[in-house]
C-alpha cells in the first residue's frame, strides 16, 4: 500500500482525533490537573502500519548530529518465556513498529522482569521519567508487555530572550490565580485569530543544512536514504487560547469531535503582536488510561472474548490472553530555548478473564494566562508527538 497524500491526511487526522478525543476524556477525569499525551492514531490497521512506518522513519528520526531537534523512539515486546511471539507477529514488530523483541521470565521472576522493563524506559528516556511499573504490577499471570516511548528535545526557530521573562498572574479554572514566569517576545509571531479562540505556532529549529548540503547528499546515495527526508522535517508547537478564561473544554470538545480542526484552524503566516506572553511550564503525568480506553468504546482487548492468539504461542494454560491495563506517563518542559518532552506508554497483558502596498495588518495579542491546550507536531507528515493541557504552569 502507497502512502499517498490523501492517505497521509487522513491518517494524520485520526491521529489528531484520537489524541484530542483522549485529551477530553482524560480531562472530565482530571479536571485540576494538567495534562499530557504521546499518542498516535489512524483510520485502518492498513494505513496505520504504513504511516506508523513512515513517521517512524522520518519525522522520528534524530537529527541531533546535523542539528535538528533530540528525537529518540523505541518500541519494545517482552514475552514470558512459555509464550514466545508469533513469527509473522514479530516480523511486523520489528519491521513496521521498529520493535526490539525479548523473553524474560514473568512467570518465576516477575520483579525482575519488570525491572529489565523499567530500565530500558529509562535508557530510552534519557533517565527523565524514573520507572513505570511499580511492584506488584508485574504478576506470574503476566504473559506480555508492549511498550512505546519517545523523547523529544528541540530549540526554538526565534529562542525567547531570557532577561524578558517576568513573573505575571495565571488564571485557574477555579477563579484563584498564581504567580508563574511568562516568556515575552516583540518579534512577528504564526498566530490566527478565530471566533472564540487563537491559535499560535512556535517553530522548532529544523536542520542546519547550510554548509552541509553536499555531506547529506553524500550520506543519503551511501546509505540508500531519501535525499528530502532530512529537509523535510519540521516540528512545531501549537498553543490553542480561547478567548474565555473557561473556555478550554468547549474548544477541547471542538477539536476533538471535528475531523480535521486542527489542521484547519492552523496560522498560515506572521503577523505582528502588541503583547505576546506564554508561560513556562514543566509538567508530569503517570496513571492507567484503561477507564478512558473504555469509554472511548475500546472494551473487548480487556474482556475474556479478546482473541490475541496471532500475537504469542500458546503457554499451555487454555486460558485466553486479555489486556489487563494500559499505564501512561509523561513529561515536557518548555522554557526559553525550547521544549523537552518525553513519554511512554505500556500494555500489560496476562491470562484470565494592489502596486500600492496595503497597510499593514493590526497587531494582535496573544497572553496565554489562562488554560490552554498544546499540540507538538511534526508537520510534513501531520504527527502528533505530543498534546495536552495546561491548567496551572505552576504545578508539577
Amino acid at each position: 500500500m502507497e502512502v499517498t497524500r490523501d492517505t497521509t491526511q487522513s491518517c494524520s487526522g485520526g491521529l489528531a482525533a484520537l489524541a484530542a478525543s483522549l485529551a477530553s476524556r482524560l480531562a472530565d477525569d482530571n479536571a485540576d490537573s494538567n495534562l499530557i499525551l504521546g499518542v498516535l492514531g489512524a483510520p485502518s490497521r492498513a494505513a496505520l502500519d504504513e504511516f506508523l512506518s513512515r513517521v517512524a522513519e522520518d519525522a522520528l528520526e534524530d537529527h541531533s548530529e546535523s542539528g535538528g531537534p533530540r528525537v529518540a523512539f523505541a518500541c519494545g515486546v517482552w514475552t514470558d518465556l512459555t509464550c514466545p511471539l508469533k513469527p509473522a507477529y514479530r516480523h511486523a514488530a520489528a519491521s513496521t513498529y521498529k520493535a526490539d523483541a525479548s523473553t524474560v521470565d514473568f512467570r518465576n521472576n516477575p520483579e525482575a522482569a519488570r525491572g529489565q522493563i523499567n530500565a530500558w524506559v529509562a535508557q530510552v528516556k534519557r533517565k527523565l521519567i524514573g520507572s513505570v511499573l511499580g511492584p506488584g504490577s508485574i504478576t506470574p499471570l503476566t504473559r506480555a508487555v508492549l511498550g512505546n516511548a519517545i523523547y523529544f528535545k528541540g530549540k526554538w526557530e526565534k529562542p525567547f530572550r531570557k532577561k524578558r521573562t517576568a513573573d505575571k498572574l495565571f488564571h485557574r479554572l477555579d477563579g484563584r490565580t498564581v504567580d508563574v514566569p511568562f516568556m515575552q517576545s516583540r518579534s512577528s509571531q504564526f498566530i490566527a485569530v478565530h471566533k472564540g479562540f487563537k491559535v499560535i505556532r512556535l517553530s522548532i529549529h529544523r536542520l542546519a543544512l547550510a554548509g552541509h548540503t553536499d555531506a547529506l547528499h553524500l550520506a543519503n546515495m551511501l546509505t540508500g536514504r531519501r535525499a528530502d527526508r532530512d529537509k523535510r522535517a519540521q516540528f512545531s508547537m501549537c498553543v490553542f487560547l480561547p478567548d474565555a478564561f473557561n473556555g478550554l473544554p468547549g474548544l477541547v470538545d471542538a477539536i476533538a469531535s471535528q475531523p480535521g480542526f486542527r489542521h484547519k484552524h492552523l496560522p498560515k503566516e506572521k503577523i505582528h503582536v502588541r503583547e505576546f506572553r506564554v508561560p513556562k511550564f514543566k509538567l508530569s503525568f503517570h496513571r492507567s488510561v484503561v477507564t478512558i480506553i473504555n469509554k472511548l468504546g475500546l472494551r473487548l482487548p480487556f474482556s475474556d472474548q479478546a482473541d490475541l492468539s496471532d500475537m504469542v504461542e500458546g503457554d499451555g494454560s487454555g486460558l485466553p490472553l486479555v489486556l489487563s491495563d494500559i499505564i501512561h506517563k509523561a513529561v515536557i518542559e518548555v522554557n526559553e530555548e525550547g521544549t523537552e518532552a518525553t513519554a511512554v506508554t505500556l500494555m500489560d497483558m496476562e491470562i484470565g478473564c494592489s502596486r500600492i502596498p496595503p497597510p499593514p495588518p493590526p497587531r494582535v495579542d496573544f497572553v496565554a494566562d489562562h488554560l490552554f491546550a498544546y499540540f507538538i507536531v511534526e508537520e510534513a507528515i501531520g504527527a502528533v508527538v505530543f498534546v495536552g493541557h495546561v491548567l496551572d504552569p505552576s504545578a508539577l
